[in-house]
């Protein structure tokens, strides 16, 4: 069988990793990518805009909605911590790389939270994966292609970050629009 996500599989990609996930990162570092985390604060719309005009060349955004759902408590506001400042992420690297004339277009990946995260975390990837789906006929024409992840409570980190590295290499450029759901070894 051929071996997709080979060492050096991602030599030369800039990625830009919204919502920290230390194991996504890592993944897509030990494949050659290179991972810039985004600092901002993902509900500050001027400061994400600010960091992704200065970070150059982005060919993929992973937006780990997981930690900013988390970090604002679960509930309402991890809804809207996951969904909004995802879509500052994602919109930001689409404006400033993606969507003027004769650019390559780009790769966003957005996961959700497992549903087991809280109140409204299942919401939370509704909406993102509604945000992948729409988003990858809106931007097609640009050559921008959106998935989304949707763990279950039994997928691991590991296998999370696996299908964002196979999403991000070659192989995940025939992959738009869709919602791919990890229900986890266990």
């Amino acid at each position: 069988m051929l071996d997709v996500l080979r060492p050096g599989v991602l030599d030369g990609m800039r990625v830009l990793l919204a919502g920290g996930d230390a194991v996504v990162g890592a993944r897509l570092g030990a494949l050659g990518a290179e991972v810039l985390p985004l600092r901002a604060a993902l509900d500050d719309e001027d400061a994400v805009i600010a960091e992704v005009g200065s970070a150059g060349r982005i060919d993929v955004v992973v937006v780990a909605g997981g930690g900013p759902f988390a970090a604002a408590g679960g509930g309402l506001a991890g809804l809207r911590a996951a969904v909004d400042g995802g879509w500052n992420a994602v919109r930001a690297v689409a404006n400033a790389c993606w969507l003027q004339d004769g650019a390559a277009g780009g790769k966003a990946v957005l996961i959700a939270p497992p549903p087991g995260a809280g109140a409204h975390a299942a919401a939370a990837g509704a909406a993102l994966e509604n945000t992948a789906r729409t988003v990858s006929v809106e931007w097609s024409r640009f050559g921008v292609r959106t998935t989304a992840i949707r763990p279950g409570d039994a997928a691991s980190g590991h296998e999370v970050a696996e299908l964002v590295a196979f999403l991000a290499s070659p192989a995940g450029d025939y992959a738009t629009g869709c919602a791919f759901t990890l229900t986890g070894a266990g």
